[in-house]
């Protein structure tokens, strides 16, 4: 057996944990292209039984020298399903080892989970930005406004409810739960929905439900599409109840991040799951427990603690300096 036949097998069995519900189909997209670096680093056409133990140990140096700007943790995660994949093929009967040996990679502990964030100003200006972007001004052609406004919407709950991208395009009206008005300690209207999240479009294979404020978003999304039976996408392309293309979602981002004066966001890695990654740093600074963040995220509190833990010196400032007292009813005041 070849490792191109190999890499087409492993993919094949990874694909039915899809339809097992074992992982998602946005996994398996991570899994195909870990796959393809594995065929840049060996032949194509090289017979399993011609690697050993130590085949990939500079798989490390080669995709660093390579593929300028990838990181420790990206590489560590490819070694892990380089090594799932020399198990397969072990347990199949393909090779004599199951399991590579890599060169030690060593993460700082400051940069493990490094997670590429907007500041509280660039937030700013991409709130503001999205108003003249879906303006009338701006479109003139009906259609693409609509688009527009639905991507506007879609930054808004993103950044509110702590969606994963995949959960967040996904979304169907079936899963709204409620939406419903509710008053602040200072008596302000705030509009909360309540969103449930399906397993099957979940990293972690596992349900939960989300109350976040941006209720209105969903209700003035719910105003402009014709599509709104049960099973129909919340964030439909314009011609029907399929799904907006990844294509468009892209597009739109370039287009907002070059709006907003940030030239090198792919540099910066701020992609729309950035928005999540906003969203849990602002429940961080706000006093939010890690646990509260967890069941609401769909994270564990250790993933809490390693990816966003990190506060600015400002923010351990601020926190150090905060007063508080305690209400009749056990509530923190700040």
């Amino acid at each position: 057996m070849s490792l191109s036949e190999l890499v087409t097998e492993f993919i094949n069995w990874r694909a039915e944990d899809v339809d097992a519900g074992n992982i998602t189909k946005g996994r398996l997209v991570t899994i195909k292209s870990q796959c393809r670096h594995v065929l840049k680093f060996k032949s194509e056409s090289l017979k399993i039984n011609e690697l050993d133990r130590n085949s990939f140990y500079d798989y490390e140096v080669w995709r660093k020298k390579n593929f300028i700007g990838t990181q420790s943790v990206t590489v560590k995660n490819e070694q892990a399903t380089i090594n799932q994949m020399i198990d397969y093929a072990y347990r199949k009967g393909y090779a004599h080892f199951a399991k590579f040996e890599f060169r030690k990679i060593t993460i700082k502990k400051d940069k493990i989970g490094r997670r590429s964030v907007f500041s509280l100003e660039e937030y700013d200006k991409l709130v503001r930005f999205l108003s003249s972007y879906s303006s009338k001004k701006q479109c003139v052609d009906e259609a693409l406004r609509n688009e527009r406004l639905m991507i506007r919407d879609a930054v808004l709950i993103a950044s509110n409810s702590m969606l994963r991208v995949g959960e967040l395009w996904q979304l169907k009206w079936s899963d709204i739960v409620a939406i419903e008005t509710r008053f602040d300690e200072q008596e302000n209207a705030v509009n909360l929905v309540t969103i449930n999240v399906r397993a099957e479009t979940c990293k972690t294979r596992t349900s939960r439900e989300v109350i976040c404020r941006g209720g209105e978003y969903v209700e003035r999304l719910k105003k402009r599409t014709r599509y709104i039976d049960a099973n129909d996408y919340i964030f439909a392309s314009t011609s029907g109840t399929t799904r907006i293309s990844k294509r468009k979602w892209y597009a739109h981002w370039k287009n907002l991040m070059e709006g907003i004066g940030i030239e090198d966001y792919a540099e910066r890695k701020l992609t729309w799951y950035s928005l999540r990654h906003f969203a849990i740093t602002c429940r961080i600074r706000s006093g939010v427990s890690y646990l509260d963040i967890s069941h609401l995220a769909g994270i564990s509190v250790s993933n809490i603690e390693s990816i966003y833990g990190h506060w600015d010196s400002e923010m351990k400032k601020t926190a150090a300096m905060k007063n508080f007292a305690i209400d009749k009813s056990g509530i923190i005041v700040h």
